[in-house]
């Protein structure tokens, strides 16, 4: 059926949901024993940004991969205030961002065991097909 409403849609559904919050999304990794993504964004002014999204985690092949095998975290830092975030938001994207994004890197993406250990990062756009970065995310 996905196929079918890509064929004859031609735009991929997002059935991905990305956590905002870091601690739920490890507290499920210990018990899932699954790897976590997380990914530094300004949503509404960062370029390499939007199109890390719409070019590799909005793609049909990143989305069937982390269905299964990823949990999914968004520190997203937009700067439009129709995008403001709660302040309660704000505070923990701030904290995520002094443990693993200090240099404040955007987009910067991590991917980190369900302990927090950072297995692999990205610092800025790819620059690689959807294709091979679930290669990179799935060869830890």
């Amino acid at each position: 059926m996905k196929l079918l409403f890509i064929l004859f849609f031609g735009i991929i559904p997002t059935s991905l949901i990305w956590s905002d919050n870091y601690n739920e999304a490890q507290q499920q990794a210990k018990i899932t024993h699954k790897n976590i993504l997380i990914n530094f964004s300004g949503s509404d002014w960062c370029i390499p940004c939007i199109r890390l999204r719409k070019e590799i985690f909005e793609s049909a092949i990143f989305q069937d991969y982390a269905a299964d095998k990823l949990l999914l975290v968004r520190a997203d830092f937009p700067r439009q205030k129709k995008n403001r975030l709660s302040i309660d938001q704000v505070k923990r994207n701030e904290a995520l961002a002094e443990q693993y994004n200090p240099d404040g890197k955007f987009p910067y993406t991590l991917l980190l065991d369900e302990n927090g250990k950072i297995l692999k990062s990205w610092d800025g756009y790819p620059n690689i097909t959807a294709e091979r970065f679930v290669k990179e995310v799935s060869t830890k």
